[in-house]
């Protein structure tokens, strides 16, 4: 989670795989000289990431296989109603969700709960779960003001590194943090860290002990690099069609370009005649409820 903001600040950052290490905790890294050493003796074995590619530099193919290798299990997930990657497309009902990832992240997720408060649209939050443990007042205000929080692991992990107890603990200390914050039961909604998937991920994400509805997205405008507020509103109002899910962040690093485009993007889409609403009301689509429009919600807590 802190690598982007290492590389905001002008270091070099190196990724130190697990196959680099020796066994680390259930929730952490390995320890802070297993780590050094290995940068000192071994530093042509770990990965120097780009601003540009991020986390996942030099891991992008064996993600995207893994991806591809989980098309079928995503299928009848979806099939079930338990998967989604956007809702239904039907042109009667323009709906489209706002997500935000990767935090809460003060001051850029007060700042998006600001805007969506002057726009009343709803959004959904898929909180880091070490955050929402630091920041329990900001999941509190998004909770009174009607968004929704969902479970983004943790630490944010590439969830293919880790063992099933290790997935377990990831998952549940986050929805621990985000029931203690909010005071209420848990959507259920969990997206993977960098919406990694594989057919055993997917098997223990969703089985009866878990119970998460997985959700993904089809709108991203890579706004976690930071490529300018209307590179980022254009690339959402392009790529949005009915039923859209939006990928963007409030957390991991500076999101000021986030939140300079958001008003943009709002307006954008209302004047095309999208209706915002939560991604869990997407999943319901089909049965017909009704979406959530502008200016249904309370104005934040002070």
């Amino acid at each position: 989670m802190f690598d982007g903001m290492m590389m905001e600040a002008g270091l070099c950052v190196y990724r130190a795989d697990p196959a680099s290490l020796p066994a680390r905790p259930k929730l952490g890294s390995a320890d802070a000289e297993s780590l050094a050493s290995a940068a000192v003796t071994r530093l042509s074995e770990l990965t120097l990431l780009s601003p540009r590619k991020g986390t996942l530099t030099g891991r992008r193919n064996e993600h995207f296989r893994q991806i591809a290798r989980s098309e079928r299990s995503a299928g009848a997930l979806t099939a079930a109603g338990r998967y989604l990657a956007h809702g239904e497309r039907s042109s009667s009902v323009k709906s489209i969700a706002l997500s935000f990832d990767d935090g809460p992240n003060p001051p850029y997720t007060g700042m998006i709960l600001d805007v969506l408060a002057r726009y009343g649209v709803p959004a959904t939050f898929f909180c880091v779960g070490m955050f929402a443990a630091a920041h329990p007042d900001v999941l509190a205000r998004m909770a009174e003001c009607g968004h929704e929080l969902g479970n983004h692991t943790w630490s944010h992990p590439f969830l293919p590194d880790l063992s099933e107890r290790e997935l377990d603990s990831q998952v549940v200390r986050t929805d621990e943090a985000i029931a203690d914050a909010t005071g209420r039961p848990v959507s259920r909604l969990l997206r993977p860290p960098h919406g990694t998937r594989t057919p055993m991920l997917i098997s223990w994400l969703t089985e009866q002990e878990h119970d998460h509805r997985l959700v993904l997205w089809d709108v991203d405008p890579g706004d976690w690099g930071r490529p300018g507020p209307e590179a980022i509103t254009q690339a959402i109002l392009k790529q949005s069609r009915p039923g859209s899910i939006v990928l963007l962040h409030d957390g991991g690093g500076d999101r000021a370009q986030t939140v300079e485009a958001l008003p943009a993007i709002i307006d954008g889409l209302l004047a095309d005649g999208y209706n915002f609403t939560l991604v869990g009301s997407l999943f319901d689509e089909r049965r017909s409820r009704p979406c959530l429009g502008p200016r249904l919600f309370p104005e934040p807590l002070s």
